[in-house]
């Protein structure tokens, strides 16, 4: 066979424009370090960069002061998140609990608080845990303090996130900066589902049940968070309450007069859920009636 090396020159042409033209098209990868005066970003992977940094537009604007019911876990979550943005010895936390109850509210109202101060936020997708180290290391060194917040969190023990977040929180040669903490929500309190069939695996020895490998290995990953805030279904007068903020906030002039109170209760009722997710989709409702 004889190499014509026109022909070659030509096909490589040919890859080269079309190589160009894909580009064209593709969207631009993100910077692989934060950019700009955004207080809040997103890690992104892209097919181009593998993954980088998307600022927020318009972060959540939700004050402390809005939530209700969860005096307690805001005390705790507040105290530890000036003690991080002064630079004092701090911890990870991790918020679990009912579906609704404020538990990434509270996260993004510090945000709201503290973005004066130096605070900023980036929040990943459990999908995208996998990228946490190359995520942080970019962070050492600035000036602000950044909460790398993952929130609805669930694993499967072969999740390769799991695994990433385990070695960043604590466990990897590579510490994490010092300015940097991770707070993160679940509905689980281990994050990991939990079966049965594991507690089968518990063992007596000298009288003392000692669990098995399966339950050692789930709560090894919560316990490294230093911090757990329990988050419970509001009790109804709570519930009430937030309806009542809600409302306030999204118009004043719609009053939380009886009828109101009486259809928020059937509100949660048909939903099954008394929580601040649920009054707010309620207060939505309800002033958008009484302006139609």
């Amino acid at each position: 066979m004889i190499f014509n090396t026109d022909r070659f020159h030509r096909l490589m042409e040919h890859a080269d424009d079309l190589i160009t033209r894909i580009e064209q098209v593709l969207p631009e990868a993100p910077p692989r370090v934060p950019r700009g005066n955004a207080v809040a970003w997103r890690w992104r992977r892209t097919a181009r960069s593998g993954g980088g940094f998307v600022a927020v537009d318009r972060p959540a604007t939700q004050s402390l002061d809005e939530l209700h019911g969860i005096d307690d876990q805001k005390e705790a979550l507040e105290r530890n998140t000036r003690q991080f943005v002064a630079g004092l010895p701090c911890n990870n936390a991790l918020l679990w609990g009912a579906r609704g109850t404020g538990k990434s509210s509270l996260v993004k109202a510090l945000l709201h608080r503290y973005h004066e101060q130096g605070l900023r936020l980036i929040e990943v997708d459990s999908t995208d845990l996998v990228d946490l180290q190359d995520l942080v290391e970019p962070l050492a060194g600035r000036e602000e303090r950044f909460i790398v917040f993952a929130d609805d969190l669930a694993f499967n023990a072969d999740d390769p996130g799991y695994r990433a977040l385990k070695a960043v929180l604590e466990g990897s040669v590579a510490a994490a900066p010092d300015n940097v903490i991770i707070y993160a929500t679940s509905n689980r309190r281990h994050l990991m589902p939990e079966f049965m069939a594991e507690n089968q695996e518990a063992k007596a020895v000298d009288g003392e049940i000692h669990p098995g490998e399966s339950v050692e290995e789930k709560v090894s990953l919560s316990e490294r968070f230093g911090i757990w805030l329990s988050f419970h279904p509001f009790r109804q007068d709570d519930y009430l309450a937030i309806v009542e903020g809600w409302l306030s906030r999204i118009d004043g002039s719609v009053p939380f007069d009886e009828p109101a109170r009486e259809a928020a209760l059937q509100w949660a009722l048909a939903r099954g859920s008394r929580s601040g997710r649920v009054a707010r989709q309620f207060a939505l409702d309800w002033v958008g009636r009484a302006r139609l």
